[in-house]
């Protein structure tokens, strides 16, 4: 028996992880495309057609719509109806057509932007007009000289710095800019007095380079302990946990920050394109996006006429006219031969 099966726009990728061979976790599978999770390699994932596709297709052609996992435990009092015929299964996938192109998918999982914020900035926060708001932040304008005498000496450089929530964001992403330092000297031993101080403090690269923008978030909270040790009330400058709001010992993330300093919620992110960046050596900056196939999808399946011809009624019966291959597109049945081969 031979299925021929002409198909248009079938996406081959998929933005969920897990499988469908089993039943759906309490939460759901996790959407894995949106712009940040795509930044790790393992969740672009392609598709092909696979031998699941094909049984898949075979169970929705006699109408069956449950997952395939579900179609295999059979019914109640009825068996798994290609129990018997799924090892005589055999297919060729013949795309004639392939495009990539971006798209723009919805994401309606609740994330929400990393670097925006809603309402009115609260400049007014007692962090940023209190006796002690210049001492505290201005750790963030010192040189990387004059952070290793504050670390190791207490000395504390005269710097003036923009006491606004906006202000302060400029200046850690400048410091985020900066590129890492060799560790050694007065900076190894400002490194390791922050590594005593704070456990959660990771200072270095895979070079063994010391990165300064963890090395400046913990001079922050050194400094917050000081100035509580010099009988500040620091209790206001905290977020819940005994922290310091979107800052942690080794970086910062701005919605967090802005979402204590704002009127409003956080923005939510309602969708992205679909582009997974990756540099290769030799060939650069190369852009992974959202393919498509065309072709034919043949199916043969080594059994009976009897048989066959049963199926082939099961599925006139059925009637279905149109149907996704794999993810999204169009697929029909264009021929369906159960002519016997001699």
């Amino acid at each position: 028996m031979r299925i021929m099966i002409e198909y248009e726009s079938s996406w081959r990728n998929s933005f969920l992880d897990g499988t469908n061979d089993g039943p759906i976790p309490k939460n759901g599978r996790n959407f894995v495309a949106s712009m940040t999770e795509l930044k790790k390699p393992g969740n672009y994932f392609t598709r092909e057609v696979t031998k699941n596709t094909v049984m898949g297709v075979l169970n929705r052609l006699i109408g069956d719509q449950r997952k395939l996992y579900q179609s295999r435990q059979g019914y109640e009092d009825v068996p798994y109806y290609f129990e018997d015929l799924e090892s005589k299964v055999s297919f060729v996938d013949r795309p004639t057509a392939i495009n990539t192109e971006i798209t723009y998918i919805r994401n309606l999982k609740g994330s929400t932007d990393q670097n925006s914020f809603t309402g009115m900035i609260k400049v007014n926060d007692p962090i940023f007009n209190s006796e002690y708001s210049q001492d505290f932040w201005s750790v963030l304008a010192l040189d990387i000289d004059e952070l290793c005498d504050f670390i190791i000496d207490g000395k504390l450089a005269n710097k003036s710095i923009e006491l606004t929530p906006f202000g302060i964001l400029s200046f850690l992403e400048d410091i985020k800019s900066i590129k890492p330092v060799e560790h050694e000297g007065r900076v190894k031993a400002a490194s390791d007095i922050l590594s005593n101080r704070f456990e959660k403090y990771n200072p270095l690269n895979k070079k063994e380079q010391q990165l300064l923008l963890p090395m400046y978030c913990s001079a922050l909270y050194l400094q917050m302990q000081r100035l509580e040790d010099a009988k500040y009330d620091m209790s206001q400058a905290k977020s819940k946990m005994g922290g310091i709001s979107g800052i942690s010992n080794n970086g910062f993330t701005p919605k967090d920050f802005l979402n204590k300093y704002t009127t409003g919620d956080k923005k939510l992110i309602y969708g992205n394109p679909y582009v997974r960046e990756e540099y290769i050596k030799g060939e650069g900056k190369i852009k992974h996006t959202l393919k498509k196939a065309s072709g034919t999808l043949e199916i043969v399946i080594d059994t009976s006429f009897d048989t066959a011809r049963e199926l082939k009624q099961l599925i006139n019966d059925a009637s279905v006219s149109s149907f996704y291959l794999g993810k999204k597109g169009l697929a029909y049945v264009s021929d369906i031969d159960i002519r016997e081969v001699v």
